[in-house]
């Protein structure tokens, strides 16, 4: 045995839970972070493009809502319909995401819908009226989402499958089938000319009405079912503790598998979104990548479909704003994406803190 004792080291610091913080002071610190953000992301692009802080947001304005004070609404438009894109795939990956399901293959999901609707287009728009194909696109639409959605539910309920591994490579499968399609389709060119057949119709002249109600009444009833339904509790028990869950009585099986009908049906919807009420068409990057920053709206969110709206509506902002500027200055398209995700790891660094603190010990504790 050593006489001498050795000394046991222990971390300088620790990570600690928070007690619940009043939610005037999170949101104190919510919105001061995306202020600060803001401050960042501006004095940045005054760095590279060398234009006065005002003249970057006015740049920025002008980009996302064009000539909106002299009357003409349209960029406006074009930036409500971009929100709605977003968020109704943050919507869509809520209820998996607030029952721990990591469903990472919105993408395809969208995708899956989306193709539903471009096949209705062409194949059954002239053989059909146009009340009737719409309705076809919808449900196929939503019917193609659920079945590329609960796939990997069905696996992990009986399984225990990996369901972030399981529904990446479902994106994978879905790109695939995409390309294969619009092979054909496009005579070989990779390229669906836009389908006239089956558009959403125009509102008083507005090409994106319909888009944005529809995301709207999805805002309002997914508000209402995860706060205020059976079903809605069911999935926030689970996502607390399976255990729990079965002790109590649900079947937690079921629950996995509905909730994946229903985000997969709901990615669906976007992919219609897209083809019939956006693009009249479909490529591999329809949906651009989008259903991973859903990811980030809908945590960032916390699961609440109206903070959710405010968190894509800067998302958005930010991504169309800059945009405009690095076009205006001669950039490298990059520079938008980078400033969007510094402000996502402002706001992700933000919610860090909200819930946990950061706790060092006195020297003589730390064994120094």
């Amino acid at each position: 045995m050593n006489n001498t004792e050795k000394k046991v080291h222990e971390p300088v610091f620790h990570v600690v839970k928070r007690d619940d913080m009043p939610l005037w002071k999170a949101w104190l610190i919510r919105m001061a972070t995306i202020v600060v953000s803001f401050f960042i992301v501006g004095f940045l692009s005054i760095a590279v493009t060398g234009q006065s802080f005002a003249g970057t947001y006015e740049t920025m304005f002008s980009g996302v809502f064009g000539r909106l004070f002299e009357g003409h609404t349209t960029m406006l438009w074009k930036y409500l319909q971009e929100i709605v894109i977003l968020l109704s795939l943050a919507l869509a990956l809520t209820p998996a995401f607030k029952m721990k399901f990591w469903n990472c293959g919105a993408e395809g999901q969208a995708l899956m819908g989306g193709l539903a609707s471009i096949i209705c287009m062409i194949e059954l728009g002239d053989k059909l009226p146009y009340g009737a194909l719409l309705a076809v696109i919808a449900i196929t639409s939503i019917l193609a989402g659920a079945i590329w959605g609960v796939i990997p539910a069905i696996f992990k309920a009986l399984f225990n499958t990996n369901e972030t591994l399981f529904t990446l490579m479902m994106n994978y499968i879905a790109t695939q089938i995409i390309a294969y399609y619009v092979y054909i389709k496009g005579g070989g060119s990779n390229v669906i000319n836009p389908v006239s057949a089956g558009n959403f119709p125009s509102v008083a002249g507005n090409d994106y009405f319909v888009n944005i109600a529809i995301v709207t009444v999805i805002t309002v009833v997914m508000y209402i079912y995860l706060k205020y339904s059976k079903q809605g509790y069911e999935i926030s028990v689970v996502g607390e503790s399976q255990n729990t869950a079965r002790y109590v009585g649900i079947n937690v099986k079921k629950v996995i598998i509905r909730t994946m009908i229903i985000s997969g049906a709901l990615c669906g919807i976007t992919g219609m979104l897209l083809v019939a009420g956006k693009d009249h068409s479909i490529n591999i990057n329809s949906v651009g990548g989008q259903g991973f920053t859903a990811i980030l709206m809908s945590w960032l969110g916390q699961f609440n479909p109206f903070i959710m709206v405010v968190m894509t509506a800067i998302v958005v902002f930010l991504r169309i704003g800059v945009a405009k500027v690095v076009d205006t200055a001669l950039l490298n398209s990059s520079f938008s994406e980078i400033m969007v995700g510094v402000v996502i790891l402002m706001l992700v660094g933000c919610e860090f803190f909200i819930h946990y603190s950061i706790k060092f010990k006195h020297k003589k504790e730390a064994g120094v």
